[in-house]
């Protein structure tokens, strides 16, 4: 006869024992309630304490634990109960006030409010109104910049250039053009201290100006290559300089298709006579206020990231010489960027922007 305190009889009914079986069986049980019902289970087999403890693997306590639980509370006394802890102390009306000075006031000194300023203002400590503020969302201390065109032909450009990326003409060559000007060659005024483990590179903040130059680049949509040059200037006479080069580097005769903004150099009397001495090609103009149709302003994301803001230079030459060597460099292995977004789409965007925020553009 087994050894043990007596236990009360555990008995289950139809129902009771075909959940438990369900529970035990299902895959996606939690393990704890799983192992609760092997426990009841092997109770109702008449079983003692000891022998479901060494069945199961668990201890007799925790064996009697869940006897008790479900002989007091049936099935629903083998869930976890709700753990004790502080009650609540900010009610629904506080976070209601939290949220409605954080929209829709700013303190007397202050463009935003900060968790001390509004814990202050409203009573409460600084860690409550940041958990109220993490959980909706809220951050007043960051803030987000936007720029829409108000061209009147916004559409028809974003459609035009758009549709240039996404379905160019055959045998022609697109290419988006433009300058990046007032490039500085600044200097550390002490050296710069390499990355070690541990230590991330190091530079002083403050720099020598040492002149700057002006990044002229056309992109080849299709392949990635780019072409450039750099001049000290910024003027209608090196824009055709920069035209001269980029028409000697492309074959006679063949289509070209020019993405570029509104900039007054490249409109001057000049260059009109110089595109209409050239009727193979064809300009597409960018919107105002719409850089970011341009393909280029992202390869001169990129060098800025990886070769200027970065780099020391002693003089402009040094300057003007890493960026020709990094053009070189890219043009060995040249990559094109992936237009996705259609104009319908870039269109719907900006229109569901300014439904939110009540702004009007175009």
């Amino acid at each position: 006869m087994p050894k043990g305190r007596p236990t009360k009889p555990l008995s289950l009914n139809a129902e009771e024992k075909h959940k438990l079986e369900h529970w035990v069986r299902r895959r996606t049980t939690q393990q704890q309630l799983a192992l609760r019902a092997k426990i009841v289970l092997a109770c109702a087999n008449g079983l003692s304490n000891t022998e479901v403890s060494a069945h199961t693997g668990v201890s007799r306590a925790t064996v009697g634990k869940w006897r008790q639980r479900f002989l007091a509370g049936g099935l629903e006394g083998l869930t976890d109960q709700p753990r004790p802890g502080t009650p609540c102390q900010i009610s629904d009306r506080t976070v209601e006030e939290v949220i409605t000075r954080t929209l829709e006031t700013t303190p007397s000194k202050a463009t935003h409010w900060s968790t001390r300023s509004l814990a202050k203002e409203l009573g409460l400590s600084h860690q409550a109104v940041a958990r109220i503020w993490r959980a909706f969302g809220l951050q007043p201390h960051r803030t987000e910049t936007f720029k829409l065109s108000t061209d009147p032909f916004f559409v028809e450009k974003v459609r035009d250039i758009v549709g240039l990326y996404l379905n160019p003409p055959d045998h022609a060559v697109v290419l988006c053009l433009d300058e990046k000007s007032q490039v500085q060659a600044l200097n550390r005024t002490q050296p710069i201290f390499p990355m070690r483990p541990g230590q991330a590179q190091r530079m002083t903040h403050d720099y020598l100006r040492n002149g700057t130059t002006s990044l002229f680049a056309a992109l080849d949509v299709a392949t990635g290559k780019v072409i450039g040059s750099c001049h000290r200037r910024h003027r209608h006479q090196e824009f055709l300089k920069f035209l001269n080069q980029v028409d000697s580097q492309l074959p006679k005769g063949q289509e070209v298709h020019l993405v570029m903004d509104n900039y007054a150099t490249h409109k001057t009397p000049k260059v009109k006579q110089w595109f209409a001495q050239r009727p193979h090609y064809f300009l597409h103009f960018t919107p105002t206020s719409a850089s970011w149709l341009n393909q280029v302003e992202r390869f001169f994301a990129l060098i800025t990231e990886q070769r200027i803001r970065r780099g020391s230079f002693n003089s402009v030459l040094a300057l003007e010489k890493a960026i020709k060597d990094y053009l070189d460099q890219h043009n060995q292995e040249p990559k094109p960027f992936v237009w996705r977004a259609d104009a319908d789409l870039i269109l719907k965007r900006i229109q569901s922007f300014c439904e939110r925020t009540g702004v009007t553009g175009h």
